[in-house]
C-alpha cells in the first residue's frame, strides 16, 4: 500500500467533501484529530484505529472490513461533542456519525460493520458469558451508555442484519487494538485501498 498524493486545500466541512476529496479529508483527520486520548485508553485514537486495521488484515478480513476497522471510530472527528462525553455521561452515537459519513463514499460492506460495532458489543455480551470481563474499563463506562447487554429481542434484530457477523469480527478487532507503544504502518499506507474501495461503491 502506498501513499495517495494530498491535496494543499481540503474541505475544512464534512458536509462539502466530495467523492475526489475524501480519501484526502480523511487522512488530514488524522493528522489532526488522531493524536486525541482514546477514552481513557493507553493509545491515542489513531493507534487505536492503526492497531485495529492490522489486527484485520492479519486476521485475513477483506479491504472493506479493513477500511472499516481502520475508521470505525472516525465519527468521533465529526461529532461535535467534547471529548469527555463519555465521562459526562452523554453517549455520542459516534458511530452514527462515522456511518452515514461513509456511506456517502463507500459500500455497505466498510459503512454498515462501523454502524453496528457498538451494538455487536451489547451483542457479544449478552451472548458470550465471559465476553463482558474482558471488556476495558473503559469500554465497560461506555457499554453502561450505550444501553448494556442487549435483550432477547435486540439480539434477534441484530442477527437479522446481514452486516452483523462483519461487526461482531470489528467488535473483536476493535477490543484487541489497545496497545500501547505497537508499531503500525501510517494511515496514508491505508490511502490507495481507500480509494479503491471508494471507487467501487
Amino acid at each position: 500500500m502506498t501513499a495517495a498524493p494530498i491535496r494543499e486545500t481540503l474541505p475544512s466541512d464534512p458536509a462539502s467533501v466530495t467523492p475526489e476529496s475524501v480519501v484526502p479529508f480523511i487522512l488530514s483527520l488524522f493528522r489532526q484529530s488522531g493524536g486525541r486520548d482514546y477514552l481513557g485508553e493507553a493509545v491515542s485514537q489513531q493507534e487505536h484505529a492503526l492497531q485495529c486495521a492490522v489486527c484485520a488484515d492479519q486476521e485475513n478480513a477483506d479491504p472493506a472490513l479493513i477500511a472499516a476497522s481502520l475508521l470505525h471510530d472516525v465519527g468521533h472527528y465529526l461529532h461535535d461533542f467534547t471529548e469527555d462525553a463519555a465521562a459526562q455521561g452523554i453517549d455520542s452515537r459516534h458511530e452514527e456519525a462515522g456511518a452515514d459519513f461513509l456511506a456517502r463514499f463507500f459500500p455497505p460492506e466498510v459503512s454498515e460493520p462501523v454502524r453496528l460495532h457498538v451494538a455487536a458489543k451489547r451483542y457479544l455480551c449478552a451472548v458470550e458469558p465471559d465476553y463482558f470481563d474482558r471488556l476495558s474499563a473503559a469500554s465497560v463506562r461506555s457499554l453502561e451508555l450505550q444501553g448494556g447487554p442487549m435483550s432477547e429481542a435486540e439480539v434477534a434484530a441484530f442477527e437479522a442484519n446481514p452486516h452483523h457477523k462483519a461487526a461482531v469480527r470489528l467488535r473483536r478487532f476493535d477490543e484487541t487494538g489497545k496497545i500501547a507503544g505497537l508499531k503500525t504502518p501510517a494511515p496514508e499506507d491505508f490511502a490507495d485501498m481507500l480509494e479503491g474501495l471508494r471507487r467501487s461503491a
